[in-house]
């Protein structure tokens, strides 16, 4: 048979393999056994696999193939808490069809998106070539988290094998109404302050013995909300930057109040880096406060991936087989919260992110539509074909 007709005709075994994942009650950062399951089905594929514990987080790294092309799925079994059950209409690790739609917690984020790789990976591998591309899984249960043991771990992994990836596909949510509408190809960078305002407590009738903590901070905040920031561009959205709480202890209405916390969160462009934006922000709050106590938490790097010239551009070949599966060109963003792929992305490495639609993730009644998972696995199948056809076709030309 054909490889074209044999992939056009093979039954979609995401459906029956995304009901297995969600079966497994897997919130942040126990495993639940799915990445056991993972190993078994790769290991009968050929796969060299490796299951990590780390700090209660488990990170599967499964390897295939020996070729100077280095390509990868990445994903994480972890899910959030389902939330008030007697809201969910069925229980949420109890998968459900109804109307043709997948029911249950990690149905758009994203067990489905690891049940299409799966199922992708089982149909293509028999064509393609273990001397052309070693394949990878990367594979953890802490993104929903922290994240300080999941992917940035497996990343260390590989730079102390010196293995260094040239494409790494992910399979978040990223769709707004149907698969493959929307592809990200970046994200931005996001980072949590915390300022540490002091004063001088006193009685309201005198101000002049006291140091209003609040005045203080709300120059801080006005500092803050009126810098110009890059406003971004049609490929990247502007830095942003939102207060999020200011707390003076416990009130009351004859009191200045000696100390004030200011908590605010910066999403910021590829045009900073963490370091650079610290330097900024405490620069802003000192020209304000000199005594202020600044404190950063959560950083997440900004990256970004543009298409390159190598053998096999990744972008280009996402796009490709979503026009096949679709008939559409998708729409390439960068926009969201933050994603493992900051910890894959760099100057070499390629990092796309493709799934189903996100509108329901982390809600009571996630779900999905069944035909956009069955499109997300002709997706990453022909994304897998292409890493060969590339190969057979330069054979060809020479």
């Amino acid at each position: 048979m054909a490889k074209s007709s044999y992939v056009q005709s093979a039954l979609a075994h995401s459906i029956h393999f995304a009901e297995v994942l969600m079966a497994r009650p897997s919130i942040t950062p126990v495993d639940a056994g799915c990445q056991s399951y993972l190993m078994h089905r790769l290991e009968k594929l050929g796969f060299e696999c490796e299951i990590h514990q780390v700090e209660g987080v488990k990170n599967l790294i499964a390897k295939w193939g020996t070729g100077d092309q280095h390509f990868a799925f990445s994903g994480h079994t972890d899910v959030v808490p389902p939330g008030p059950l007697e809201k969910w209409h069925s229980p949420p690790f109890c998968p459900v069809i109804s109307q043709n739609k997948l029911y249950g917690r990690g149905a758009a984020d994203m067990k489905t998106g690891i049940a299409a790789m799966l199922a992708a990976t089982e149909r293509a591998l028999t064509y393609m070539n273990k001397q052309d591309v070693t394949f990878w899984w990367l594979i953890t249960s802490d993104e929903e988290g922290e994240a300080e043991w999941g992917s940035r771990w497996i990343r260390t992994y590989l730079d102390q094998q010196n293995i260094t990836l040239d494409m790494c596909l992910i399979g978040e949510p990223t769709a707004s109404h149907h698969t493959g509408d929307t592809i990200k190809i970046g994200r931005r960078g996001s980072l949590s302050v915390t300022v540490n305002v002091k004063g001088k407590q006193g009685h309201v009738a005198y101000p002049k013995t006291a140091t209003n903590a609040i005045h203080t901070a709300s120059n801080i905040i006005q500092k803050l909300t009126q810098y110009p920031f890059d406003e971004g561009s049609d490929d990247f959205p502007g830095t942003s930057l939102q207060v999020t709480h200011l707390y003076t202890g416990d009130f009351t209405d004859n009191i200045v109040p000696g100390a004030a916390r200011i908590e605010f969160n910066v999403r910021y462009s590829w045009q900073f880096t963490q370091e650079s934006l610290i330097l900024l922000l405490s620069k802003l709050i000192h020209s304000v406060d000199e005594r202020a106590d600044i404190s950063f938490s959560r950083p997440c790097e900004s990256y970004i991936s543009k298409p390159s010239d190598n053998d096999v551009c990744l972008i280009n070949s996402v796009e490709r087989a979503i026009k096949k599966a679709t008939g559409r060109y998708p729409v390439i963003s960068t926009s969201g919260g933050t994603s493992d792929g900051r910890f894959f992305a760099s100057a070499h490495t390629q990092v796309v992110e493709v799934g189903v639609p996100n509108t329901t993730i982390h809600q009571v009644n996630e779900h999905i539509h069944l035909s956009d998972l069955v499109t997300l696995e002709d997706i990453y199948t022909d994304v897998l074909l292409s890493l060969t056809e590339y190969k057979e076709e330069r054979h060809t030309t020479t």
